[in-house]
């Protein structure tokens, strides 16, 4: 039943903009440190039990997914107090059918923007730069999720769930 909820509220933050769960962070690794930022969920398959974003295929992050894909998504949401950890496995798409056709419906939207800097993320410049390049790096990020740990913080007590599949646990908070 929490499992079920928790992937109720996945489909409705990638929907809905003001969904809390709809931006998350995401931890990797980086070289021999973590490294953390928020990314946008744009699609969820619950039958694949995946999430989808999207980044600029020259960030930091596809580097370090491509070293180390074992990757940790957390989403808080304050009205119920829900926090969801989600273990994760990440693959990054450039190019092909799938990457095609979700560009298409990005970029016509102002959101398009994001991924068509002239210079890498994270490039430093003397000035703003308002050139733009082309959707050559533009990239579709795959969380295939091994593992859900879903926590309540409520008043009347906590409770907590590692959700994977057909294996539910109760968990001490």
């Amino acid at each position: 039943m929490i499992e079920r909820a928790c992937w109720l509220e996945l489909g409705h933050a990638a929907q809905d903009r003001a969904h809390p769960w709809r931006v998350m962070t995401l931890a990797t690794v980086d070289r021999d440190r973590a490294d953390a930022r928020s990314v946008v969920i744009r699609d969820v398959e619950e039958a694949a039990r995946r999430l989808i974003f999207y980044t600029d295929a020259r960030s930091a992050k596809i580097a370090q997914m491509h070293a180390h894909p074992r990757a940790t998504l957390v989403g808080w949401w304050p009205k119920p107090g829900w926090q969801l950890r989600l273990s994760v496995t990440l693959s990054v798409q450039t190019s092909g059918l799938d990457v095609s056709s979700r560009w298409a419906r990005v970029k016509l939207s102002p959101s398009a923007q994001d991924y068509l800097a002239a210079l890498p993320p994270g490039t430093p410049v003397e000035r703003f730069q308002p050139e733009r390049g082309s959707r050559e790096h533009f990239a579709v990020v795959t969380a295939q999720i091994d593992e859900m740990d879903w926590l309540e913080l409520h008043e009347n007590g906590h409770r907590r769930a590692r959700l994977a599949g057909d294996a539910s646990t109760w968990l001490t908070p």
